[in-house]
């Protein structure tokens, strides 16, 4: 994320109307990243989840917004206290900010500036749902969501990117959300999944993918939209950083890509679509932390490496026991802690700001600033998730019953299904089903 930049009050930027729309379609496409993360994930459950997972995702676009606007926008992006929490009373309600208020230093306006970082602020939850599929209650998840993104995100959105932020004030370098987005939710869904357990079956039953080709949608969307995501995170377009930072996106997302199919034919013989589809999300996530401060070739090196390492952290599930459904943390977590790291070899010093990495003759300094961004942010998040899901389940309860996760949480928590196949027009219940029908309401007869 761009720094503030302090000006003379001779010297202040005027609004320009080509930042300003270029800032408001890539906030547009920002928001399209989070149904296309409902397609990518709704792709990969079984069919008697399909709309729980869909569903997991676009909650959050409605309970983040709210929250945003009431307290959320202040606390990450107002006057700093403490290095810790922002606030100011004028972005409470977003009711005390001027139509063509500039966000400090640039030549956005603020509501711009509120909107563009609301898209980040509601992806982010939604990205931990993965790693809870089939088993969650869709009230406590929203109940999290709620809790979570006060008590996590918006502090660490400050830390990071708000002015007076102590990781930002230490010079870490989170160009689009390594730390903040990324090992942020990555490391919420490794607490919460330490705390809920196991899916009914997990490494006994098979529990495939019902849907690639919504996997590839989803995939495509996300990478369509993480232009915006990656390329407007500098907040203007008048001195070429952010085109640097598109072409770094384009050309790290295809290294991961090309390392996690090549892994994937070495380690089980096969190139997957799943794979195709996992490899290029790994790069997208190594690529929004260090992608302002790369070169092309270094983009390269940090998407293949993270697309290798992706490939390998996924089956460590199985090793360990934890039950991350989708690959949250195995994807986010790793390749957000990957290419927040290889800030530290690979920054030129001559993108986005004058660091440099060890490669570049910048020696260790700024490799250990983002080690402390990483681990600090990974063991905040870890450890507050975990609790937030231990008094959820303590108290209302965090998943649905053994009986309902067998049968279908889409019936149980949504009274739908995601595909008629009686042909009735409302989904599978027990008076539309035919008696000829392969697939039975309660799923018994085919691996749903």
């Amino acid at each position: 994320m761009a720094p503030a930049i302090t000006t003379l009050a001779a010297d202040a930027p005027a609004l320009s109307a080509a930042n300003t729309g270029f800032m408001l379609i890539c906030s547009a496409l920002v928001m399209l990243m989070t149904p296309a993360l409902a397609f990518f994930y709704g792709g990969m459950v079984r069919v008697k989840s399909t709309l729980n997972m869909l569903m997991m995702s676009f909650i959050s676009l409605g309970i983040v917004t709210v929250l945003w606007v009431l307290f959320g926008f202040s606390l990450a992006f107002g006057t700093d206290s403490g290095s810790l929490i922002g606030w100011s009373s004028d972005y409470v309600g977003l009711s005390g900010i001027g139509i063509t208020e500039l966000w400090d230093g640039y030549t956005i306006p603020v509501y711009v500036f509120a909107v563009f970082q609301l898209m980040f602020a509601i992806i982010t939850p939604a990205l931990i749902s993965g790693a809870l599929a089939d088993r969650v209650k869709f009230t406590a998840w929203a109940l999290f969501i709620t809790l979570w993104v006060t008590l996590v995100y918006f502090p660490v959105a400050h830390w990071v990117w708000g002015t007076g932020g102590w990781l930002f004030d230490m010079g870490v370098i989170d160009f689009a959300g390594g730390t903040a987005v990324h090992i942020n939710a990555g490391a919420a869904a490794l607490g919460v999944i330490l705390v809920i357990g196991k899916r009914v079956g997990f490494k006994k039953d098979p529990m495939r993918p019902h849907s690639l080709p919504l996997v590839m949608l989803g995939a495509g969307l996300l990478w369509f939209g993480w232009f915006g995501f990656n390329a407007g995170s500098w907040l203007g377009n008048d001195d070429g950083v952010g085109a640097v930072m598109f072409v770094n996106t384009q050309v790290a997302t295809a290294a991961a890509m090309l390392a996690w199919l090549a892994y994937e034919k070495i380690r089980h013989g096969s190139f997957t679509t799943l794979g195709a589809a996992s490899g290029a999300v790994a790069g997208l996530v190594a690529i929004t932390p260090s992608g302002g401060s790369c070169s092309p070739l270094g983009a390269i090196a940090i998407g293949a490496v993270a697309g290798l390492l992706c490939a390998m952290a996924v089956g460590l599930k199985y090793r360990f026991g934890y039950d991350d459904s989708l690959d949250v943390v195995g994807v986010h977590l790793v390749g957000g802690v990957v290419g927040s790291l290889l800030v530290g070899l690979f920054a030129t010093g001559g993108v986005q700001s004058d660091a440099k990495g060890l490669f570049y003759g910048g020696g260790l300094e700024q490799l250990g600033k983002q080690a402390v961004g990483v681990f600090s942010v990974l063991a905040y998040s870890l450890l507050v998730s975990a609790v937030l899901a231990l008094i959820i389940d303590r108290t209302m309860g965090m998943r649905v019953s053994e009986d309902d996760e067998v049968s279908g949480i889409d019936q149980v928590e949504h009274a739908e299904t995601a595909y008629d196949f009686s042909g009735a027009g409302g989904g599978i219940t027990g008076r539309g089903a035919s008696a000829a029908t392969p697939v039975l309401s309660e799923n018994k007869k085919v691996d749903a």
